[in-house]
């Protein structure tokens, strides 16, 4: 695989995102806003040549986010991957981040799954698309954590955020180099 990009997609808006709760693996559908970015990413998408395969996470925001941009950019090859779901928050989910410091904000997302458990995850995806499809253009949708987390592991920085509805272009050997995760 030389030079082959990627693209990854967080999901539009929800409900829970205007309301700034944490929301993770709880399912919740797009907005009227979150449809607009979906069609704005499809739009993005669709300068920059034909896409081979999309593929989603499984969460409902995801998926309606995946298809949108499906319709938009014409690609027909839909696939749905479980380990793109977003960073189980545990019992912290539905909980609020408004008004919260880092510090604060960190720990209330720390009691459910590690980044490094994310990452991981993640990681398998990509290894696994680069070796069935090496030479195609794939969009990866999912959520904003997975690919905050993704983003620092290939480019070795920290990305603050993940607005929804937002394109990060990726070259795919970034992705599948192997992972150093921390002793917990």
């Amino acid at each position: 695989m030389v030079n082959v990009r990627w693209a990854l997609v967080r999901h539009g808006q929800t409900e829970w995102n205007q309301l700034r709760l944490l929301q993770g693996v709880t399912d919740n559908v797009l907005t009227a806003a979150g449809r607009h970015q979906a069609s704005l990413a499809g739009g993005d998408l669709s300068r920059y040549g034909v896409w081979d395969r999309i593929v989603s996470s499984p969460l409902i925001r995801a998926r309606q986010t995946a298809e949108r941009i499906a319709d938009i950019i014409g690609t027909p090859v839909l696939e749905i991957a479980d380990d793109l779901a977003e960073r189980d928050f545990g019992f912290a989910e539905g909980a609020s981040v408004a008004g919260l410091d880092d510090a604060e904000r960190q720990a209330l997302m720390n009691q459910g799954e590690s980044e490094d458990s994310v990452l991981a995850r993640a990681h398998t995806v990509c290894v696994r698309l680069a070796a069935q499809h090496p030479d195609e253009r794939i969009v990866l949708v999912t959520h904003g954590t997975l690919i905050r987390t993704v983003l620092d592991h290939a480019y070795h920085t920290s990305t603050p955020r993940v607005d929804n509805g937002e394109v990060a272009y990726v070259d795919a050997a970034l992705l599948t180099r192997p992972i150093s995760l921390q002793k917990s």
